[in-house]
């Protein structure tokens, strides 16, 4: 008997270990994409059959079909002001791929090397609730940044992503080679290194700290240890070490953030709004280089009375209208900086409010 009940005994520790593993394994695997990113089909479309070289600045930007001549006017920009060999990554969903091809070969861009890479949504099921007060911050692509690593760029050490609304005065090899310190896996801009003239943004609710981001009456953002008065960044223009990126799993920690918030809404509901954010802030804190401030002049889509002095923006060498007061919509600002790298639409599908609306130019009053 004493054998018998030992071994039950045993039996019972195995079945309860057997038990926790699998707890464990579907657990862990809600973390884990489980679909491709890439639909591989459509994943080597380009101009001319061109090819990236390891010598090439890789540039990545999103172009979603109802802002495709945005993504055109950050191409234009960057490919007028540089000096380097540039590839451009350009990341769409199925519908847009004919569109921005089209673009690209009926305008000045036909001469550009590039790639489109058509990015897979699916890999986001069970990761977005569609509950943020700006619905275009749950578009699909705003989470590409999350898989660069998985997006065909092996023969790549490092690679810029830029967002849409953007411009880009300088060369972007200058951003490109900015030395990243060891152990880091990305370069962002601080919102600590903000310039004097921001302070005027300061008071119409610019997000610059954490609390902005994280819902802090959550135990489990309060455990993170992060001060809620601490600087954020913004994840819309930064440098990736590819090889540090994959090290460091920086994608699967993305995303269990993304699963984490999905199941215990930490962050959607924060006043910046928006959930492609905050798990970068999260996965990132203390552990980025950060970047030339001048190579991230941002908050000009902020507010539409908000200016600048024209000295200033002439020495930026990167402009972005985050926010939600874009140069191709109304109201906005300084537009004759984004309209000058503009391309129009051969299809005349993607058109400026100009014709009906009178923008602030120059950063003065409307007429």
């Amino acid at each position: 008997m004493p054998l018998l009940r030992k071994i039950n005994r045993g039996l019972l520790i195995l079945l309860v270990l057997v038990a926790f593993a699998l707890l464990y394994n579907k657990t862990r695997l809600q973390t884990l994409p489980k679909y491709p990113v890439l639909k591989k089909e459509e994943a080597d479309t380009g101009a001319k059959d061109e090819k990236e070289v390891e010598t090439d600045v890789p540039v990545l930007i999103c172009a979603s079909e109802e802002r495709i001549g945005a993504s055109m006017t950050v191409i234009n920009s960057v490919y007028s002001n540089s000096q380097a060999r540039v590839f451009f990554y350009i990341v769409t969903l199925r519908d847009a791929i004919k569109k921005i091809r089209e673009y690209i070969e009926k305008t000045k861009l036909r001469n550009i090397r590039y790639k489109i890479l058509e990015f897979n949504p699916m890999v986001l099921k069970g990761k977005v609730h569609p509950d943020s007060s700006r619905p275009e911050l749950l578009h699909p692509l705003n989470f590409v940044r999350f898989y660069l690593p998985l997006l065909a760029i092996e023969n790549h050490k490092r690679i810029v992503y830029l967002d849409d609304d953007v411009i880009v005065q300088g060369d972007i090899q200058e951003l490109y080679n900015i030395k990243l310190k060891e152990g880091h896996a990305a370069a962002f801009a601080s919102d600590c290194d903000l310039p004097d003239t921001h302070e005027m943004v300061r008071s119409v609710g610019m997000q610059t700290t954490y609390m902005g981001f994280l819902d802090y009456r959550k135990e489990e953002v309060r455990e993170l240890g992060i001060n809620p008065s601490e600087c954020s960044f913004n994840p819309g223009v930064f440098v990736a070490d590819v090889g540090e990126w994959q090290r460091q799993k920086i994608t699967k920690q993305l995303e269990k953030w993304m699963a984490k918030n999905f199941r215990e809404n930490l962050y959607s509901s924060a006043v910046a709004g928006g959930v492609a954010t905050p798990p970068m802030l999260i996965v990132f804190h203390d552990k980025f280089t950060t970047i030339d401030p001048l190579w991230h002049i941002r908050h000009l889509g902020w507010s539409p009375d908000t200016r600048y002095p024209k000295t200033f923006l002439k020495k930026a060498k990167l402009l972005h209208w985050n926010g939600q007061f874009k140069p191709w919509d109304y109201p906005c600002v300084h537009l004759d900086l984004w309209e000058k790298w503009y391309i129009p639409d051969p299809t005349g599908k993607f058109t400026l409010p100009r014709f009906t609306f009178n923008c602030l130019r120059d950063g003065g009053a409307s007429a």
